[in-house]
């Protein structure tokens, strides 16, 4: 989100702190401008934001409701929690879900060690899932002669349908389905490798937080993701 030097500037508190905040800014931008940490796995610099993951809940005085701060905009005199014991309960809980919903093996996964997902369970001490696991039986396509997708993998952050459309600007991917059958697709729910739109760039590839898409020939661990380049080619485009 490109800021605008007429915002209104106002005051607010993030745990406890007084923050001095542009009215345009998210909640989440003020708490990473202020060195807060709030967890995110949807959340990326460089295309706009979702709010899907539903990790970056915070609390605020006043409301029962919890509120994420990537979609959440400040306002005079708020007080806003971002680590509260009800927060840190429901963001282990959503991942849980995540791990429960496909097939997360780490060990013989492209991306172990290189992950995300693996990168949060670890920051917030979630040592084992603590609901059923669905196994569901995801396909794996390999139709692309640079690139794989496992939906095994996928955790439906839908960066990668993001940079696609907002960076890249193909627009080749998407999702389709509903609830626990939602599915990225490319094109018409085609093979990747049949796509028409497809520039075979790899933005998507790199900015997976998981190892659902990943580069052919790649062992286990190997998959390492390059995200940096984003905000500079946004700030590109935008100029």
């Amino acid at each position: 989100m490109k800021r605008q030097s007429n915002a209104r500037i106002i005051t607010l508190k993030i745990d406890g702190v007084d923050i001095g905040a542009r009215e345009n800014e998210t909640l989440l931008q003020l708490a990473r401008e202020n060195n807060v940490n709030i967890p995110t796995l949807c959340h990326l610099e460089g295309v706009s934001d979702w709010g899907g993951c539903r990790l970056c809940v915070v609390e605020i005085k006043g409301s029962n409701r919890l509120l994420p701060a990537c979609m959440t905009y400040p306002a005079e005199g708020m007080e806003v929690f971002t680590n509260t014991p009800r927060l840190v309960a429901y963001r282990k809980m959503i991942l849980d879900l995540l791990f429960s919903e496909r097939n997360h093996v780490c060990a013989v996964c492209v991306s172990n060690g290189h992950c995300e997902l693996q990168d949060m369970a670890l920051e917030l001490g979630n040592t084992h899932v603590g609901v059923p696991y669905l196994n569901p039986s995801q396909p794996v396509d390999a139709s692309h002669p640079f690139f794989i997708m496992d939906h095994n993998r996928c955790i439906l952050c839908q960066r990668c349908v993001r940079v696609c459309r907002e960076v890249e600007w193909a627009q080749t991917k998407g999702a389709m389905g509903r609830g626990v059958n939602v599915r990225i697709i490319h094109d018409l729910n085609e093979p990747w490798g049949d796509s028409q739109t497809c520039t075979a760039c790899g933005k998507c590839v790199q900015v997976c937080p998981t190892g659902a898409l990943f580069q052919r020939g790649k062992a286990a661990g190997e998959m390492t993701k390059r995200r940096e380049f984003l905000p500079y080619l946004r700030m590109m485009r935008e100029e």
